[in-house]
């Protein structure tokens, strides 16, 4: 495999996050906000004369690695990709060659602190990076090797196109590098480091802000809305406020826990009274920032008059930067241990996580669950949970459907 380093591209990064952009041939960069080092003057004047612009820049959603298991002949850990689509009637090319391997993922990720995470959980995050280099719009999609091996890979086929929201103009995926468009493949490479596949666009319109991206499914690329935005994060901070603090109703104790035990229903605490919502869907969710907490509402159903629910204490907020916001408490019911909650079959409620503060610069939020521990109770789950690019702009909007509603019962 060769070396590709987009050391030019170092200084893009230093100022955007999550999204930033650049205009024409003229690199911007907001000194005040950046630690700026020898190399930082360089890496300007060499990025400006070569000419590359990043359009958007993300850490994708983080993914629970899938299991490795060595292979008896090589002794090599291989890797089978569960998240690629269906491609059983394309052609499998085998192991490809002359994938780009990134170096030094930090020079393309300065901010990225969840990098320092790799090594020890099982999550890793799915990067990528939309750049315009001599001409074309060009996706970099970065694929951190969990093994030795990784089977079963998929990048796109001429199903992959950019839509550009205001027009409707779709443009074309052309060609990636290395080549593999429109076959399943296999790449070899270090554990722990980063691959870079490339995928070529027509060089999108200068005007272009709002598009969409789709056929990449590795990368969760299936209709993912990216914003090129051509404001500095400084002065969309300014035009954001932060929310004043939500008032919810407060659930009743009817008993608290007793010796709790998981595998005893008996030993959870009981609570009814919860803060009732009109029926929206399943898993809706809400946030309110303030300078001191996130608060993050999420409706549930009660499909009987009692169900036990419980969030973990474990639960996780991460930015494009990697930067983790962890849960600090949950809103008047227990943070860890499984309860009850007694209402109404029909209901739909909230339990409120509260999480530290966000930033008002913040573009999109990925929601990590952990997976429980397993618990003896009939139908009993707790499975982790994923939930990429929530847009914080949606989340705001929705607060207005987490309003106290009366139930109302008629008999």
């Amino acid at each position: 495999m060769r070396t590709y380093r987009f050391i030019i591209m170092s200084l893009l990064a230093l100022t955007c996050t999550t999204m930033q952009a650049q205009d024409d041939d003229v690199v911007e960069c907001d000194v005040e906000e950046v630690d700026v080092n020898p190399a930082f003057y360089q890496a300007l004047e060499d990025a400006q004369k070569k000419c590359i612009d990043i359009l958007a820049i993300s850490s994708g959603i983080w993914i629970s690695t899938p299991a490795a298991t060595v292979d008896p002949k090589t002794k090599k850990k291989v890797v089978v990709w569960e998240d690629t689509e269906n491609n059983s009637w394309h052609e499998d090319m085998g192991m490809i060659e002359n994938v780009p391997v990134v170096d030094n993922i930090n020079v393309l990720f300065p901010d990225y602190t969840g990098l320092t995470m790799l090594s020890e959980g099982s999550y890793k995050p799915m990067l990528w990076m939309l750049t315009e280099e001599n001409g074309e719009t060009v996706l970099h999609c970065y694929l951190y090797m969990p093994a030795d091996i990784v089977k079963n890979l998929w990048l796109c086929s001429d199903e992959c196109v950019i839509l550009d929201k205001e027009t409707g103009i779709i443009y074309q995926s052309r060609r990636t590098m290395p080549d593999c468009y429109g076959k399943v493949f296999s790449v070899k490479g270090k554990k722990g480091t980063f691959l870079d596949f490339q995928i070529f666009f027509p060089q999108l319109p200068k005007t272009t802000t709002d598009i969409c991206i789709y056929g990449v499914p590795n990368w969760f690329m299936r209709g993912l809305d990216v914003t090129i935005n051509r404001i500095g994060k400084r002065h969309r901070a300014l035009e954001i406020r932060f929310d004043d603090t939500p008032q919810f109703h407060k659930p009743h104790l009817i008993s608290k826990a007793k010796d709790y035990n998981k595998d005893n229903h008996e030993s959870w605490a009981v609570y009814d009274e919860p803060h009732l919502i009109k029926p929206i869907e399943k898993g809706t969710m809400a946030i309110w920032l303030t300078p001191e907490a996130t608060y993050l509402a999420r409706a549930y159903e009660m499909n009987w008059n009692r169900e036990y629910f419980g969030i973990h204490k474990g639960n996780l907020l991460i930015d494009g930067s990697g930067h983790q916001y962890k849960l600090k408490e949950v809103l008047d019911y227990p943070t860890g241990p499984i309860f009850w909650v007694e209402g109404s079959s029909g209901d739909y409620f909230t339990i409120v996580q509260v999480f530290e503060p966000l930033p008002l610069n913040l573009d999109e939020i990925t929601y990590i669950e952990p997976e429980g521990e397993p618990f003896a109770m009939w139908g009993a789950s707790w499975k982790g949970e994923v939930l990429p690019n929530l847009r914080i702009s949606t989340l705001r909007a929705n607060q207005k459907l987490f309003q106290y509603h009366e139930r109302v019962k008629v008999k």
